[in-house]
């Protein structure tokens, strides 16, 4: 593990010109001939699995590292924690580092989960005392059981998952690097992992790689993202990721930023919407959910192929007069138009309403309902999408709506307008105390029994 710098800079990370170098043989036979033969050197190649990478992480950060598969992520966390040597460059650490790389890496399979714990923590720093004192706080965390006490040669990976997370939780690092580690996590250990990632993050330096954009978003301060062993971009991680997901979408068809500036009603008439039985108290107090929505903006950022482009996103009253203000637990229409610019055979529009952090609330599309009659445009003409829907309750605080026009299906599909904020809202009041949001209650009943006969 690299040595922490002397001194009390608030740079917890720094590289320069960072690079990792490797030797790749055509034949195994080739590697043995370059040990005994300097003439053969010419036999191998050289990859650069990572190279140039600068960039300093600040006490206190979160920074997500996002990338396709082979991008030098994984590389690139290997070199600040140690376990690989770079080629070139430096990697300067000021802090103890803990790290959930791949699953069982640090690991003797042979030994027991106990005493995986011992020996891993003794790496990490801790004294023998140290430990003791914190061996059942840990046992507790990974809850696994009797297994701990088994070989972990005998573990899912779930149960690796566990254990190395616990440990990693329990021994006061100032910098937490995880790889990708929590994909394998079962649903209630992966909540019980992000609620210690948050409460982490308010005093720790945290260097996070996952494929989840969304995740990234909602958990980290600042992206850096690699392409091909180099970095492409390093910023907020609205920008980076936005930018991200561009050049995905570029490598599975042609799309460039959409110049928005050029830019069947469902029978639901009858649609009858429950009511919130506390509607009347909400309404006429304080804690009316309020939700501002300012005009839609057709400038907003966006990409595609450009074969159709939004033109107007807003929300609408069950009949069809604009709101520029909502009120949560009350129904909505919300409505989507675009123009074609090229024919489109079967359209799918969608959107997705996301909090300040980026994490999806609530979402649809059009494709269920119409992938029986898809929705088809010649050039020139111009659709209107719609939803009816009960606004949910939200939490104070920021929001933005997603929007999007594709074309095909939901796993096979053209995308030809991606509107990162279509629309912008703000909600300044709300009843709701925890929770992400919250959803209108048809009834809540509380009763109360007499207790049961006892025997005499």
């Amino acid at each position: 593990m690299p040595e922490p710098s002397p001194g009390s800079s608030d740079v917890a990370v720094r590289t320069q010109g960072l690079g990792k170098r490797y030797e790749i043989y055509d034949r195994p036979h080739h590697r043995l001939l370059r040990q005994f033969w300097p003439g053969a050197r010419r036999l191998g190649r050289e990859f650069w699995a990572l190279r140039g990478v600068d960039f300093e992480i600040r006490r206190g950060e979160t920074v997500g590292i996002i990338g396709r598969n082979g991008s030098g992520k994984s590389t690139l966390l290997q070199l600040i924690c140690g376990t690989l040597r770079a080629s070139e460059g430096v990697v300067e650490i000021n802090g103890r580092v803990a790290a959930l790389l791949e699953l069982g890496a640090g690991f003797n399979p042979e030994f027991t989960g106990v005493e995986n714990v011992i020996l891993n923590a003794s790496i990490l720093g801790l004294t023998r005392q140290e430990i003791d004192a914190r061996l059942d706080d840990i046992l507790a965390f990974a809850d696994i059981g009797d297994f701990a006490w088994q070989p972990v040669k005998h573990y899912s990976s779930g149960m690796f998952l566990r254990l190395a997370f616990a440990v990693a939780a329990h021994v006061d690092a100032d910098i937490l690097v995880i790889d990708e580690a929590l994909a394998v996590g079962d649903v209630l250990f992966t909540q019980k992992c992000m609620r210690f990632l948050r409460r982490f993050r308010e005093n720790g330096t945290l260097l996070f790689v996952s494929h989840d954009v969304a995740l990234v978003t909602g958990l980290c301060d600042r992206a850096i993202w690699l392409e091909r062993g180099e970095m492409r971009m390093n910023g907020d991680v609205k920008s980076v990721t936005h930018a991200y997901m561009e050049h995905v979408y570029a490598g599975q068809q042609a799309v460039a930023p959409v110049d928005a500036g050029t830019a069947r009603r469902q029978q639901a008439a009858s649609q009858s919407f429950g009511v919130d039985i506390r509607r009347e108290l909400l309404l006429h107090s304080n804690l009316r959910n309020d939700l501002e929505v300012p005009a839609f903006d057709p400038l907003a950022e966006g990409f595609g192929t450009g074969g159709a482009r939004i033109t107007h996103v807003g929300f609408y009253t069950e009949d069809g007069r604009p709101l520029a203000w909502v009120v949560g637990g009350e129904p909505v229409m919300f409505e989507v138009r675009y123009a074609a610019e090229q024919d489109i055979d079967g359209a799918i529009i969608g959107f997705m309403v996301k909090d300040r952090v980026g994490q999806v609330l609530f979402g649809e599309n059009t494709f269920l309902t119409y992938q029986d009659a898809p929705c088809r445009l010649a050039a020139g003409e111009v659709g209107t999408a719609r939803f009816w829907f009960r606004m949910p309750y939200l939490p104070v605080g920021d929001y933005v709506v997603t929007v999007s026009v594709t074309e095909g299906s939901q796993e096979n599909h053209i995308l030809h307008h991606w509107m990162h904020e279509a629309l912008v809202f703000r909600c300044h009041a709300s009843h709701m105390v925890f929770g992400l949001m919250g959803v209108p209650m048809a009834a809540i009943e509380m009763t109360v029994a007499p207790p049961e006969p006892t025997d005499a």
